[in-house]
């Protein structure tokens, strides 16, 4: 089969990991009940979006990849339902700690893990206090057997805002790109409205890539309903290869969208373009240097 049916959830969060596990099952069980083969939940769904301070003291949440409590959950999720999940989770590794992404499989396997290549760091996201970059390089996983053959390209946020992550995936293998997100307001400039930028720029590697693009975001305000906290922007979508949007929800609906693409359609595409063709990589040295 060439044909794959993906989706993206978007919710709120509260500190509460045990509800949020619940509510994401909700959901991951609405989209698997609505054909969803890969259903993508938002970045770091265990509890509220913790990078908005610096605080020692959240280091205690993270666990190793086997042991972490949302890991664990949909790795049962996914074995019952039939379905691959990537699932965002803070990951503790002896001294060190991740932004990581466990790839689950539909028989409830782990097919491995992603640890977050792009680290920001500023007002309301303050990640490099709390994770290092990752050290596993970019990833791709095999689809689900209802699409054998075929491959996903998973990044985390940060990443998607890097077209070097698109295009390494990409090369790759991937054939559709995946990205779980937390995003909202930006503490230090409260004009600035980043929705449109964050879609733009993954709209953008659609395009150039002619690639499907999935993205999840949390919604609600942090802390859980604090007046003056931060604000997460929702506005998770699906854009085929042309970038056109396939789903989308609004800034503060909870819910599940979905899509259903044909991979060998968008392969054709792709060829058409030529965009792979007509790479020349030996003038792009300039991109590897860091001076």
């Amino acid at each position: 089969m060439t044909e794959i049916t993906v989706a993206a959830l978007q919710l709120g969060f509260s500190s509460d990991i045990d509800a949020n596990i619940a509510n994401v099952t909700r959901l991951v069980r609405e989209a698997a009940g609505r054909g969803a083969q890969v259903i993508l939940p938002p970045e770091l769904f265990e509890g509220e979006y913790f990078c908005r301070v610096e605080d020692e003291g959240l280091f205690a949440n993270a666990a190793p990849t086997q042991d972490h409590k949302a890991v664990r959950a949909m790795q049962v999720l996914a074995r019952d339902l039939g379905v691959t999940i990537p699932t965002s989770f803070f990951e503790a590794d002896g001294p060190h700690y991740y932004n990581s992404l466990a790839m689950i499989g539909p028989d409830g396997a782990i097919q491995g893990v992603y640890r977050k290549s792009h680290i920001p760091d500023g007002p309301g996201y303050e990640e490099k206090f709390y994770f290092r970059p990752g050290n596993t390089g970019f990833k791709v996983w095999p689809a689900p057997p209802q699409a054998p053959g075929w491959t996903l390209g998973v990044g985390v946020c940060w990443d998607q805002w890097y077209p070097e992550t698109a295009r390494a995936l990409m090369l790759m293998g991937a054939e559709i790109l995946f990205y779980p997100t937390a995003i909202g307001s930006e503490p230090h400039d409260t004009s600035l409205d980043t929705a449109r930028l964050w879609r733009r720029a993954m709209v953008g590697h659609a395009v150039s890539n002619v690639v499907p693009v999935v993205a999840a975001n949390r919604i609600g305000v942090e802390p859980h309903g604090e007046e003056g906290g931060q604000t997460f922007y929702g506005t998770s979508f699906i854009a085929d290869e042309r970038g056109d949007i396939l789903a989308e929800l609004g800034r503060e609906q909870e819910g599940v969208i979905t899509a259903t693409l044909d991979l060998a359609r968008i392969r054709r595409h792709r060829a058409a373009f030529g965009f792979f063709r007509d790479r020349r990589p030996e003038l792009y040295g300039r991109l590897v240097q860091d001076v």
